[in-house]
């Protein structure tokens, strides 16, 4: 009996540990399908269909040796899954501004705006009107150089009452052009006129070849440009409640949504685009970066833009997908405020620099004296800084990299004008000659 027993036991315990080891290795099992589950994006990333996989067009067969990366890249845009071919954006007549010869055809090597607008026209139009256009390129290259075309279409874009060539190019002609062509060029030239007459390129945002709206929708794109101490868009951002959503739960967000069908389940937060270009909400998709914006925030003295009302209706209406009436009207009300109160700081600025001109006091040679750059960055870096601070809700920027550094940059102009104007009275050193215009680039006060 005792030896049937164990034996019982032990037949018993065996079917218990199968019956175990069954268990967990279920568990696993589904603790795997579940992961992978979990992990759409990987997924997605690895399974994306190749429009040009099997292409036999003689462009792809040929740069599929050469350049590779490129077909890879286009093969899976949606402008190749839409059946538009290489040479529907590259190929032109032989006699086509800057055409360039390419086995046994013309090509453009990089397409121009007039390529894009046969199928994006409404964008275009939009981006023509905007300083990302004309005025961007104006703002180092002076008006002098545009054609009495350019020069129309300039003059027609509202930007263009703020004088952006007055404010910049004369530093721009200061420096060394093997240093600007990678530096102020590098990103003004989303307005460049391009030899066939369009204006600007369009891949400065988008970059090719695979025109992703994931790409174009991230702030990083904006970064490119809208960075450092005269534009801290991107650093602001990082620091603003909507970078910090960005910044911690982006990874979940709807980046490849339909333009036009974005809601607050797409992005609980905005980006850069949502909220200055994306339709969202009631307000459509618009490719001009100042159309929902209340002012001239790049200016020295900001001035309202001649639609603001319109504009901040477009913006708000953005906004009001997340925040209530209250809020907004108390936060415009006080970003209002703080813009006028940036103004009567470089008002003041001016007003230390109009004796030196009005005395004679000042060189007629833009920068080439210390008082020159700090009446210039007095606007330029910190006015600009503490008005976008306010407006995209970045403290820290409004206050230390701002109205602090407007503060100390006062008590130096302040310094520097006595002691100008103290030499000049005495005529000892430091009393100025030439015929006195301000150095900064800026229009005189």
């Amino acid at each position: 009996m005792n030896e049937g027993g164990g034996s019982g036991s032990i037949l018993t315990a065996s079917r218990l540990l199968i019956i175990g080891l069954v268990a967990v290795i279920v568990v696993l099992g589904m603790a795997l399908i579940i992961q992978a589950i979990a992990r759409p994006t990987a997924a997605g990333v690895e399974t994306r269909v190749n429009a040009l996989a099997t292409s036999t067009d003689e462009c792809v067969a040929c740069h599929r040796r050469t350049t590779p990366g490129i077909v890879e890249q286009y093969g899976v845009s949606t402008m190749a899954a839409a059946g538009v071919a290489c040479r529907d954006c590259h190929e032109v007549p032989a006699d086509y501004p800057a055409a360039v010869e390419h086995e046994g055809t013309h090509v453009l090597p990089s397409p121009t705006t007039a390529m894009c607008q046969k199928c994006h026209g409404q964008e275009v139009a939009q981006f023509y009107q905007s300083r990302h256009s004309l005025p961007a390129y104006v703002a180092y290259a002076g008006t002098e150089v545009l054609t009495p075309e350019h020069l129309a279409l300039y003059e027609a874009i509202p930007e263009a009452e703020q004088g952006p060539e007055q404010m910049r190019s004369v530093l721009f002609d200061l420096e060394d052009k093997r240093l600007t062509r990678l530096a102020c060029e590098a990103c003004h030239s989303i307005g460049l006129p391009a030899e066939d007459g369009s204006v600007g390129k369009c891949q400065k945002c988008h970059l090719r070849h695979e025109f992703s709206l994931e790409q174009a929708r991230k702030p990083e794109t904006c970064n490119n440009c809208h960075i450092g101490p005269d534009h801290p868009q991107w650093e602001i951002y990082q620091e603003s409640p909507h970078g910090i959503a960005y910044m911690t739960q982006g990874d979940r967000w709807n980046w490849e949504a339909d333009a036009g069908t974005l809601t607050v389940n797409d992005f609980p937060a905005p980006t850069c685009a949502i909220c200055h270009m994306s339709g969202f909400g009631p307000t459509g998709t618009t490719h001009d970066v100042g159309d929902r914006l209340t002012w001239y925030l790049f200016a020295p003295i900001s001035e309202r833009r001649p639609a603001w009302e319109d504009n901040r209706v477009r913006m708000q209406g953005v906004c009001r997908e997340c925040h209530n009436a209250n809020f907004l009207n108390e936060f415009y009300a006080a970003a209002d405020e703080a813009t006028e109160a940036v103004n009567e700081y470089v008002h003041e600025s001016d007003r230390i620099m109009a004796p030196l001109i009005e005395q004679n006091l000042l060189t007629a040679e833009p920068f080439d004296e210390p008082i020159d750059f700090t009446y210039f960055e007095l606007w330029h870096h910190w006015g600009r800084t503490a008005k976008f601070g306010v407006w995209m809700q970045g403290p820290d920027y409004t206050q230390w990299h701002g109205v602090y550094e407007v503060l100390s940059d006062l008590a130096e102009l302040r310094e520097l004008a006595e002691q100008r104007l103290e030499a000049g009275m005495t005529g000892g050193e430091g009393a100025a000659s030439g015929d006195g215009g301000a150095g900064s680039g800026r229009p005189s006060p």
